[in-house]
């Protein structure tokens, strides 16, 4: 049998069949079901559980006390603060089985979802996307919008390296970010680096 290639603190479960890349680490309490597959360098704070049907990239970021359900999707660079929320069924009751009827989510490359925040199942939040501390996502996000409130509204546009730029919300403009000196260009309501 092959020896395992990540780390794991000796109260993790993992079950038979999970797929687990290279250099990841899992901490105290997490449950890692059989089907799931993760990608290298992950990082799994105290109390996660990562469901059957879940896709996890490379260099994901899953803080304390995080539940992934299945249907869900974490592209490479995904940050999860602590007691993040997401869910699969959107009109959940106890007594009706509704496992046919989960809603996939999307959590595209780069985003950020702050402490707190909810995701209702079957949205897509876009690439380097910010989404605020308590804030509650209904909808799809586009890239690089931070969201705040609840339900969450757009407030402005993030960097890829997070920090916020100094554009509207609608309109034709173009700005550098300071920090990584990437160039931001706004068309109308959608925005995107223009250089690497």
């Amino acid at each position: 049998m092959k020896a395992a290639c990540y780390t794991a603190h000796p109260t993790a479960i993992i079950d038979d069949g999970a797929h687990i890349g290279a250099g990841t680490r899992i901490w105290h309490w997490v449950h890692i079901s059989a089907g799931a597959r993760i990608g290298n360098g992950c990082s799994f704070g105290q109390n996660v559980y990562i469901g059957n049907d879940v896709l996890i990239g490379n260099n994901v970021k899953v803080q304390n006390n995080v539940s992934v359900y299945d249907a869900v999707v974490l592209e490479d660079d995904v940050f999860c603060g602590p007691s993040v929320v997401f869910t699969n069924v959107y009109n959940p009751r106890s007594a009706v089985v509704r496992k046919n009827e989960y809603r996939k989510t999307i959590v595209r490359q780069g985003a950020t979802l702050g402490a707190n925040a909810t995701v209702v199942c079957g949205i897509t939040i876009g690439t380097y996307a910010f989404i605020a501390a308590g804030a509650v996502i209904n909808r799809d996000v586009k890239p690089y919008a931070l969201m705040a409130g609840v339900p969450a509204r757009q407030i402005g546009w993030m960097s890829e390296r997070g920090e916020r730029l100094n554009l509207p919300l609608e309109g034709n403009a173009a700005v550098e970010c300071p920090e990584e000196g990437g160039v931001y260009t706004l068309n109308g309501d959608q925005l995107c680096r223009t250089n690497q």
